[in-house]
């Protein structure tokens, strides 16, 4: 691995569990402050907001920043804002902390992926942007477990206290280890300008769709294991231990399949998942079954994930950090509105089998998005070499 690639995990990492955590430890967070478990959601919601609208502001701003320059101060905001979470003395200034540290999430790895594919060959980009993404999927093997274990035995506050070390070896690790990458002039409007491009917007369409898939399953799943295929509560911590793994195999596989096929490789997926989501009710009916389906799944949803951003930073040339970060904030949006429509499903009283068929629409429609975006490429492509062959001739 090149050690710029390792400084990013780091980082990820770090990020990831700072996400993450904050679900296990609600329950501790509502009473300490005296707020019901409905209120300390929104410390979820808020973060996943401020990453969508934030951080695109925040790297226009940073826009004329040297990137490995953006990087650090982006860490020092993680650092500042993972120890006010743990000093905060009321809930509204741990709703700000998170909003705050929400803003570094979207902008360092909308940057970052650029950075980690620019210290490697062209043909090696989307591993490179997976390995870096490596960071943020181990998160949810190790450091989420071990945050919130930590949170429960030492108040919620440890938790937070312990991410802050992890912000900032991964802060010195940028400043060794990743080279100085000067950006490109910035002008706002042809900035905006290129990520209107329709292939940038039908990127940012498939990034949000292939969340809304996942989470409207994924939100759901501790009730489905333990009302449905009768895992215990014990169990389910195993169950999501494995679709940690999972997710972080798919995510190194998407990325030396992306470097191979492409767009291509992004279709086969959803397809994938659309056949997997219609299986999902029966293999729900055992453990042994669902262990499976568990495992495929996390392997072929996170598999997507480095194709999508490589390819929204090629389609977005003139505004690359912008772009990058807009499908961070793709996905984030996609995870809300994967959660209200697995709501919606279960408030019309169809039950939590039904969640894996909606999951499996948005994926069939997602599947038919990718493809049309790869006859939209091809055609341009066609269109372009046209216009090359009159000019020459």
């Amino acid at each position: 691995m090149r050690k710029p690639l390792l400084a990013l995990a780091v980082a990820a990492f770090g990020i990831g569990t700072t996400e993450f955590i904050i679900m296990g430890l609600l329950p501790d967070l509502a009473r300490d402050f005296h707020v019901s478990i409905p209120k300390a959601g929104t410390l979820v919601s808020a973060y996943a907001l401020a990453v969508t609208i934030g951080s695109p502001l925040l790297v226009l701003a940073l826009a004329k920043v040297d990137r490995k320059n953006a990087l650090i101060l982006l860490m020092t905001l993680f650092i500042l804002g993972n120890t006010a979470c743990a000093l905060a003395p009321t809930f509204g200034l741990l709703l700000t902390a998170r909003i705050l540290t929400a803003l570094m999430h979207g902008s360092f790895f909308g940057i970052g992926s650029i950075v980690a594919s620019n210290v490697v060959p062209r043909d090696q980009r989307a591993r490179a942007v997976a390995i870096m993404f490596s960071g943020l999927t181990l998160a949810n093997v190790l450091g989420v477990p071990a945050g919130t274990a930590l949170g429960q035995a030492f108040g919620w506050r440890a938790a937070f206290v312990a991410i802050v070390p992890i912000g900032l070896i991964a802060a010195i690790g940028v400043w060794r280890l990743v080279p100085h990458q000067h950006s490109e002039p910035v002008h706002l409007k042809h900035e905006l300008k290129s990520v209107m491009r329709r292939g940038v917007l039908t990127t940012l369409a498939i990034s949000t769709l292939s969340s809304v898939s996942m989470f409207c399953i994924l939100t759901y799943i501790t009730p489905i294991l333990e009302d449905v295929t009768h895992i215990s509560p014990h169990g389910v911590t195993g169950v999501l231990v494995l679709f940690g793994v999972s997710i972080t195999v798919g995510n190194l596989l998407g990325g030396v399949m992306a470097d191979w096929k492409g767009i291509q490789a992004v279709a086969f997926g959803f397809l994938a998942l659309a056949v997997l989501f219609v299986l999902m009710p029966i293999a729900e009916e055992h453990v042994p079954s669902v262990l499976v389906a568990i495992a495929v799944w996390g392997m072929l949803h996170f598999a997507v994930g480095a194709p999508l951003q490589t390819r929204v930073v090629d389609q977005a040339r003139g505004a690359q950090n912008l772009a990058s970060t807009l499908n961070q904030g793709a996905f984030n949006l996609g995870n809300a509105l994967g959660a209200a429509l697995g709501a919606l499903v279960l408030t019309h009283g169809f039950g939590y089998r039904s969640l894996s068929l909606a999951s499996s629409v948005v994926a069939a429609i997602t599947a038919a998005l990718t493809l049309l975006a790869m006859v939209w490429e091809r055609t341009d492509r066609m269109k372009s070499d046209a216009r090359l062959r009159m000019h020459g001739s």
